[in-house]
């Protein structure tokens, strides 16, 4: 008996010692520390995430999520590519090219940080630089056809009208249905005189893509040669996009002095000045 009751007792030492213990941790607090490639797959998440609230306009709120995405993981170039594009959109211009500078640093060989640093210079008027950084992304990824249209944009504006067009056709052999590419040629050739194939790329334009900016600067080409049908197409054009009724919004898409003029007096014709109206109204309800 005396055996059996010091069995007994020392069972229960033993049961007391493992309740205790569990009773104890159970009071420890439990910590997760996350590792750093944890830590890596979560930011380029929120990246994500940053990218997303862009695209939907959320700008302020993309830019702060980017902004998070970029403390927790500093070596990812393409989270500084997306917070400079958040900062482009907040227009927050010098931090987008001091973003841009660090996923340069990261990674040099990335043709999308060059083509993004000549989108901000551009925004800034600054043509130089914009062309530079172009050129540098194009030696990475040559055959970027929206890069090459975007060179000849720059040529556009510095009024190389021919340089601009080569490199035009360069863009829509690359990529045959580019119609903006095509539009753009159309816009050169008004200002080197030659409306005739103004007119055939701006039609080509259309049949790809029935867009307000062709149609309108067809439009402003048949002006002289078939009123009529001029008149039907500027009808259209700002019924689908009213913004092509402002000077200064055809200006920022690269249109000539010459066509600005052509087009300016199309839209004083007695026969639009209820869709210009509109166009303008539209615009002001918008805006």
């Amino acid at each position: 008996m005396k055996k059996f009751f010091k069995k007994i007792i020392c069972v229960s030492l033993i049961s007391f010692f493992f309740l205790k213990t569990d009773q104890v941790s159970s009071l420890v607090p439990y910590y997760y520390f996350p590792t750093i490639k944890n830590l890596r797959k979560e930011s380029l998440s929120i990246g994500k995430n940053a990218y997303q609230l862009l695209y939907f306009g959320q700008y302020e709120e993309s830019l702060n999520l980017a902004k998070l995405a970029v403390k927790i993981n500093k070596t990812n170039e393409k989270l500084w590519l997306i917070l400079a594009e958040a900062q482009v959109a907040n227009k927050l211009y010098k931090e987008a090219l001091n973003s841009l500078d660090k996923a340069q640093n990261i990674n040099s060989n990335t043709s999308e940080i060059y083509f993004a640093k000549s989108n901000v210079y551009l925004k800034i008027s600054e043509l130089k630089n914009a062309k530079n950084a172009l050129k540098k992304g194009l030696r990475i990824e040559p055959n970027n056809y929206k890069a090459i249209f975007q060179l000849g944009n720059i040529l556009l504006i510095e009024k190389n009208y021919s340089g601009a067009v080569k490199l035009y056709d360069k863009s829509v052999e690359i990529q045959p249905d580019f119609w903006q590419a095509i539009n753009n040629q159309g816009l050169a050739y008004y200002e080197k005189n030659n409306i005739n194939l103004s007119i055939k790329l701006f039609e080509k334009a259309i049949s790809i893509q029935d867009n307000a900016e062709p149609l309108l600067g067809l439009a402003a080409c048949l002006r002289i040669q078939d009123n009529e049908l001029a008149i039907q197409l500027a009808k259209k054009a700002l019924t689908k996009d009213p913004k092509y009724v402002n000077y200064e919004y055809r200006k920022e898409q690269l249109w000539g002095d010459k066509l600005q003029t052509s087009t300016e007096i199309l839209l004083k014709s007695e026969q639009l000045q209820i869709d210009v109206i509109l166009a303008k109204s539209k615009i002001n309800a918008s805006s």
